[in-house]
């Protein structure tokens, strides 16, 4: 992770950053999980494999979720103690309910993180790869649920949003200026 690429919001609350979420020392991290919960490609396929063996055998115990659903799961070999399993929505045109669907893997996500004392949280960008949500509407949507939870009485202290590329950190700092202020 490239330290030059991070930036604070909220007081120092809420960082962005480009890198490796599984990397990340945080207390923990969002996957961005299909609803078998049993691994897949991108962040979900990294998560897993930096998780070991020992995370797919807890997913199995769990019945997979819903969209918009998260769950949660030991970190096993990740630094992280945590991993929350967020299905976000398949992008569809938008008139399905994805945006509510999406905000509910935000919400959810910091629900479970206040409910087992987490300080630090990370998030990748939920439904913005393979699931095609578009990213400059995603964005907004991430920023407005983590915001409204750091300002409603938490254990969470640090929301790191882990972005995979810098076009991407783009978006996401766009949507924070605009919705998180500094």
């Amino acid at each position: 992770m490239d330290a030059a690429m991070e930036r604070t919001w909220l007081g120092a609350r809420i960082e962005l950053v480009v890198g490796d979420i599984t990397r990340l020392a945080v207390d923990a991290i969002v996957n961005a999980a299909n609803a078998s919960l049993l691994g897949g490609g991108g962040v979900d396929g990294a998560i897993h494999r930096a998780a070991g063996p020992e995370l797919l055998a807890e997913c199995r115990t769990l019945g997979g979720a819903r969209t918009g659903e998260v769950k949660a799961t030991g970190g096993h070999r990740l630094p992280a103690r945590h991993v929350f399993h967020a299905v976000g929505p398949v992008w569809r045109g938008g008139s399905g309910g994805e945006d509510a669907l999406l905000a509910s893997c935000y919400r959810e996500a910091m629900r479970l993180a206040a409910e087992r004392g987490v300080v630090s949280i990370a998030f990748p960008s939920i439904s913005t790869g393979i699931y095609g949500f578009p990213i400059e509407r995603a964005a907004p949507i991430a920023v407005r649920e983590v915001r409204r939870a750091l300002e409603a009485p938490t254990t969470v202290t640090r929301a790191v949003f882990c972005c995979f590329s810098a076009p991407d950190r783009a978006v996401y700092e766009r949507a924070l200026d605009a919705v998180a202020g500094p």
